[in-house]
């Protein structure tokens, strides 16, 4: 704490050039008199207080692509006849490939079939899917009866003779034998739209192998994140993606993994790098990234954001020996203020005496 006596007292001061810890620091004195002004030089560099929004955010590398590809193998018997090519989308209700020459549709679900559905009163989540689909196709299915069990969740729909006879006209009208029953490998589960990634198999093949391997039809960017910043990060978070032509398009967090990579030791001893979470992330209008399937990109996450508030460049601040921060103006007063947010070279500031419009004197 000054001491004040006969005469001037002395004020130490430390002048702030950095945010980081490598900074320099400029230590001047200034001389506190009746109005607390200390001596401005001849010639400063001035700077405006602003009233803009702070961001705290990150930048990391991540691939634009489809995502992780999934095998999809064959069930039931048979010859595998007609293949999809690479970059074919699955249609609900439209053939993906053929087995003994017959179509075999896809539809969108959880649940694969995994046993002939021939009788009436048999009950499950297989036969949910089968109505779930029928339903969004447009055809009539009777009401659905779903029974709860004591567990959690439910014993899936009752195949119904309403059923079956959906099932029944469906099969007429795509092209297959129209018996109203179903059995695995006559139509396939996928869990949702998706994108022929790569074809495994070949015309001849067994019909239960592996046939080809889907990603997800929409493009997504995929980003490797410390596994300790996860918690900075959640689904809905806005983003920003930086493509190889310099474009920078809005984007949305989609999804977190939760497998955690990497971290871990080899037998060798040699560590396989920093832990790390996969986060997956949209761009907010597929039309950005026309004609792209696969590139490197920068992405960019907001992870605190503070609006309305007023700002100095960081170059502004007066740090005081005794404790605390200042700004000083043009004829040498110096203001008390108090910090909040450094971002982008800026640092949020208040206090009694800032106002917007101000000027202040930098060092940068």
């Amino acid at each position: 704490m000054a001491r004040r006596g006969k005469g001037v007292v002395a004020l130490s001061v430390v002048l702030v050039a950095g945010v980081t810890g490598g900074g320099a620091y400029v230590w001047r004195d200034v001389h506190s008199g009746p109005e607390s002004r200390a001596s401005a030089p001849d010639r400063v560099r001035t700077a405006t207080v602003t009233r803009t929004d702070l961001s705290d955010s990150r930048t990391l590398p991540g691939t634009l692509g489809f995502g992780t590809p999934h095998a999809l193998k064959g069930t039931g018997q048979g010859i595998v006849t007609r293949l999809p090519k690479p970059g074919a989308l699955a249609v609900r209700g439209k053939a993906l490939y053929r087995i003994n020459d017959r179509p075999v549709p896809v539809l969108f679900g959880d649940t694969p079939f995994f046993r002939p559905l021939t009788k009436t009163g048999v009950r499950g989540h297989d036969v949910s899917v089968l109505g779930n689909n029928l339903r969004a196709l447009g055809y009539d299915t009777g009401p659905a009866t779903v029974a709860r069990n004591t567990g959690d969740g439910d014993e899936g729909e009752e195949f119904t003779p309403a059923l079956a006879a959906a099932l029944k006209r469906w099969q007429h009208d795509t092209g297959q034998t129209a018996t109203g029953t179903l059995t695995p490998g006559r139509a396939v589960v996928l869990p949702g739209p998706v994108r022929v990634d790569s074809v495994q198999a070949q015309p001849g093949d067994a019909a239960d192998g592996t046939l080809l391997t889907y990603t997800s039809a929409a493009k997504t960017v995929t980003v490797a994140m410390d596994a300790t910043d996860m918690g900075t990060v959640k689904a809905g978070d806005g983003a920003a993606i930086t493509l190889p032509d310099g474009r920078t398009i809005p984007g949305t967090v989609k999804a977190l993994s939760r497998t955690v990579q990497g971290g871990s030791a080899e037998e060798s001893a040699q560590q396989t790098g920093p832990a790390t979470i996969d986060v997956t992330v949209a761009a907010n209008r597929a039309t950005d990234l026309k004609g792209l399937d696969a590139a490197a990109v920068q992405v960019r996450f907001d992870t605190t954001t503070r609006k309305g508030v007023l700002a100095v460049p960081v170059g502004a601040l007066v740090a005081l020996r005794e404790g605390g921060y200042a700004v000083q103006r043009p004829d040498g007063t110096l203001i008390a203020v108090t910090t909040g947010m450094f971002a982008g070279g800026l640092v949020e500031v208040s206090g009694k005496g800032v106002a917007v419009g101000a000027k202040v004197v930098t060092a940068s």
